[in-house]
């Protein structure tokens, strides 16, 4: 029997509206954005980052990661630091001078002063 089209879209409408509830895993959208760590922060805006010493300068970035060489004047300077987005509000940092070492960065709202 086919269903009278007034019927049809609610059942499709209500078929979407429980495919929406279905918990699955959430793909992250970008890496772009403010991230906290305790008191530290950082900002990615595409190539760009402000990094948690205040300095601006470019990376290698692409929606998920991002990496960048510490400045001089900053703690770890010369090292190589490379993010992975796990989440929506998640970034995982290394560091090449403390490789065994993973930081969990969560995206904050505020702002570097």
């Amino acid at each position: 029997m086919i269903l009278p089209l007034r019927k049809t879209a609610m059942v499709l409408a209500l078929g979407l509206a429980a495919a929406a509830l279905i918990p699955g895993q959430a793909l992250a959208d970008r890496i772009d954005g403010y991230w906290c760590r305790g008191a530290k922060q950082f900002f990615i805006e595409g190539p760009r980052i402000l990094t948690p010493g205040g300095k601006s300068l470019s990376g290698t970035y692409d929606r998920h990661g991002f990496r960048y060489v510490v400045p001089a004047g900053e703690a770890d300077a010369g090292a190589t630091v490379s993010m992975v987005l796990m989440n929506e509000d998640l970034v995982q940092l290394n560091t090449s001078s403390r490789p065994a070492e993973t930081e969990d960065w969560k995206r904050c709202g505020g702002r570097i002063s």
